[in-house]
C-alpha cells in the first residue's frame, strides 16, 4: 500500500517550537495564570483514561505540535494534560478543577465511555465546550448537548483491516497451520471488558478471517486492558494451557501483541512453534516490530491526522472561525481513516511519526 502523506497533512512544528510559542502563558500543572483572560488567550485542558498508554501518550505529543502550529500568529495556547490513571471518578474531578482554573476548552479521553454525564452537566453548567476522542461516548449521551464533539476512528475497520492482513499471511503461508489439520487455532488478548472497541477489533478480526474461507478454532482468550505487562501474563497463562497448540495471536493494540512475544521470549520454543502476532495502533514501538518480524502487521491509528483535527477543532470553537473547514459527520464526529501496515510499508508510516 502507497500513502502519499504530503497530500493529508503539512509537517508540524517540533515540539521546541512548542514550548517556544506557550511559554508566557503555559504555568505547570494547570490553566490559570497571572495574566487577565483576552481574545488572543486560550486555555485549553485535557483529561485522559490513562498517560502510560503508548498511544495514547504519541497521540498527546502530536496534538501539543499540532495545536502550536495551528495557533501561530492567531493566538497564545495555554495546556495542562491531566491523567485520570483509569479512575472516572478522578477523571470527573480533574474536569471540575480544569473548568474551575479557566480553561475554555475541554479535551477528554474517558476512562468509562458509558459514564461521561458528569462530565458532560460540569461542562455544560459552565459553557465549555468538550472535545471527546480516542474512547468514543454512546451516542445518546452525544446528543445531551449540542457542544460535544468526538474526534477518533472507526473501531470496526481496524478488526477488519487486521482481519485482512491476518488472512493474506495465513493463506500465503500454509506453515502457519502447523498441525495440518485445516484450521488455525487462535487465542485473542482483548482491552478493556467489556470495551466497545475491544469487543468490535475482535469481532470484526474473526469474522473477516471466516468471510476469508479461513477455518478458526477459538483456544482462548484474555482481558489485558490494552497493557504490555499484562498482556504476558495473560499470554504465558495460555502457553501453559496450550503449549504449541497456538497458532495464532490476534491482539486488540500493539502493546497487547508485544507483551505476547514478551511472554514466548520466556518460553525455550523454537521458532518453527511460534505462532504468527498481529497487532493494532501502528506505534512506534509496534511499527520498529513489523520491520523486525516479530509483528507479521498492525493497522495504523492515524494519531497525526486525528491530532490535526482535534488542533483544527480547538481553534474553531476558540475564535468562532474554521468550522466549516472540518468534516464532520453527524455535525459531531470526525473520523480518520485508519491504514494496513506490513514489512514492505512500515517504514513510510515510521517516517510520518517523525515527521510530526
Amino acid at each position: 500500500m502507497k500513502n502519499d502523506w504530503g497530500d493529508i497533512r503539512k509537517n508540524v512544528l517540533g515540539l521546541a517550537g512548542f514550548f517556544a510559542l506557550v511559554a508566557g502563558a503555559l504555568l505547570a500543572g494547570g490553566c490559570a495564570g497571572e495574566r487577565a483572560e483576552t481574545a488572543g488567550n486560550i486555555r485549553v485542558g485535557v483529561t485522559c483514561y490513562d498517560e502510560s498508554d503508548t498511544f495514547i501518550s504519541e497521540l498527546l505529543d502530536c496534538f501539543r505540535e499540532e495545536l502550536a502550529e495551528e495557533a501561530e500568529g492567531r493566538a497564545e495556547i495555554a495546556v495542562a494534560v491531566r491523567d485520570a490513571a483509569g479512575s472516572q471518578r478522578v477523571q470527573d474531578d480533574q474536569v471540575a478543577e480544569l473548568i474551575e482554573e479557566g480553561c475554555r476548552i475541554l479535551l477528554v479521553n474517558l476512562v468509562d465511555r458509558a459514564d461521561p454525564s458528569e462530565i458532560i452537566d460540569l461542562a455544560r453548567e459552565s459553557d465549555v465546550p468538550i472535545i471527546f476522542f480516542n474512547r468514543e461516548p454512546v451516542a445518546e449521551d452525544m446528543l445531551q448537548w449540542d457542544r460535544l464533539y468526538y474526534v477518533g476512528a472507526d473501531a470496526r475497520q481496524s478488526g477488519v483491516m487486521q482481519g485482512e492482513l491476518a488472512a493474506d499471511v495465513i493463506l500465503s503461508d500454509p506453515a502457519i497451520d502447523r498441525n495440518r489439520d485445516g484450521r488455525i487455532q487462535y487465542v485473542v488478548l482483548e482491552g478493556e471488558p467489556g470495551h466497545q472497541d475491544a469487543i468490535i477489533r475482535t469481532e470484526s478480526a474473526v469474522d473477516t478471517l471466516k468471510s476469508s474461507g479461513i477455518e478458526l478454532e477459538k483456544l482462548s482468550w484474555r482481558n489485558a486492558n490494552w497493557n504490555r505487562a499484562q498482556a504476558q501474563n495473560r499470554m504465558a497463562q495460555m502457553i501453559g494451557q496450550y503449549r504449541t497448540q497456538i497458532e495464532l495471536v490476534l491482539a486488540n493494540n500493539d502493546d497487547m501483541a508485544l507483551g505476547a512475544v514478551d511472554a514466548y521470549g520466556k518460553t525455550n520454543y523454537t521458532e518453527a512453534n511460534i505462532p504468527v502476532f498481529f497487532g493494532i495502533d501502528g506505534t512506534e514501538v509496534g511499527l520498529e516490530a513489523v520491520i523486525e518480524g516479530t509483528l507479521r502487521a498492525t493497522v495504523y491509528n492515524d494519531k497525526e491526522g486525528q491530532a490535526e483535527a482535534m488542533a483544527k477543532l480547538v481553534l474553531a470553537l476558540a475564535t468562532g472561525q474554521g468550522m466549516d473547514e472540518l468534516e464532520f459527520e453527524k455535525e459531531q464526529y470526525i473520523y480518520l481513516p485508519y491504514y494496513k501496515v506490513t514489512r514492505e510499508n512500515a517504514e513510510e508510516f515510521q517516517a510520518k511519526g517523525a515527521d510530526s
